[in-house]
């Protein structure tokens, strides 16, 4: 029996999970991606004129990491027309959809349909941090005038991709700051041997730094707490929407801000489309 799987949208991370699905000896149909040039020449890979007509032989869907980026359309920057969210949970009865950052949950449920959220899965979050974090220190050594060693970097926030990026940073030499609210957070970044800072003295220490890292996915650098830092500093910007920084208040003033959504599709691709495929082969194997 053929094995087959539907793609809809998604980044080149996606595209490189599709040779890989492809080579493994799956029949891929494909939508909004049609213009990537390295899938038109596979043969196992259909590229279909509709919706419906890429989900109907496939119980599995798969979509974009994440789903969406403005809450109204699925992320497709491979595809020639949009698709909405609306269009896309229309199409998905009796089928599985997987994907990240699946912010129409309710709206599935409430369908039937089953949907399972990769950036929720501890095996693929965790090996997706990786990729993050380099892309992070790649974007830094880009952007700023001076090296990353000796400089003093803050990273606010203490989770998975906080711990792996201060991690990395102190192995290249790096002055590493944490920020972190919880007093749990504050003692494990004393025992890693980086420089703590509660999150209720930190306008007492953002003036020193050369680069701030935000994972915070809610503002916490406002348009006050701006006008505290080095106006040489960099900014990077990892968190997901909305961020962790206003940006309008940064433009105003002159700083240097990035924001840098999805770095591992831009930075690591290959790498990152196995991990996807990994965990992909993992949920199927669960049932």
């Amino acid at each position: 029996m053929e094995k087959s799987i539907a793609v809809v949208g998604g980044d080149l991370r996606v595209i490189k999970l599709i040779e890989m699905l492809v080579k493994d000896g799956y029949k891929v149909y494909t939508y909004a991606l049609e213009n990537s040039e390295e899938l038109l020449s596979m043969d196992t890979v259909e590229m279909c004129p509709t919706l419906e007509e890429t989900v109907k032989e496939c119980k599995v869907v798969v979509g974009p990491l994440p789903l969406s980026s403005d809450r109204k359309r699925i992320s497709a920057p491979f595809g020639r027309n949009d698709v909405t969210l609306e269009e896309f949970i229309e199409c998905l009865e009796g089928k599985k959809l997987i994907a990240g950052n699946i912010i129409i949950k309710d709206e599935l449920e409430e369908k039937g349909i089953e949907s399972i959220d990769l950036f929720r899965r501890e095996e693929f979050t965790v090996l997706n941090t990786i990729a993050t974090a380099e892309g992070t220190i790649q974007l830094a050594m880009e952007e700023t005038s001076r090296t990353v060693h000796g400089s003093n970097v803050l990273v606010m926030g203490f989770g998975r991709i906080g711990k792996v990026l201060a991690n990395m940073l102190d192995g290249i030499g790096a002055k590493v700051y944490c920020e972190a609210r919880k007093d749990e957070d504050i003692a494990w970044i004393k025992a890693y041997g980086y420089n703590p800072i509660h999150l209720n003295d930190l306008n007492e220490h953002l003036g020193k730094f050369d680069i701030i890292i935000n994972t915070i996915p809610f503002q916490v650098l406002d348009k006050d707490r701006l006008e505290l830092v080095n106006p040489e500093v960099v900014i990077i910007d990892i968190a997901s929407n909305p961020g962790g920084v206003d940006r309008f208040a940064a433009k105003q003033k002159g700083i240097k801000l990035i924001w840098a959504l999805s770095l591992p599709g831009k930075v690591a691709p290959i790498s990152s489309a196995e991990f996807i495929k990994e965990t992909i082969y993992h949920i199927l194997e669960e049932e």
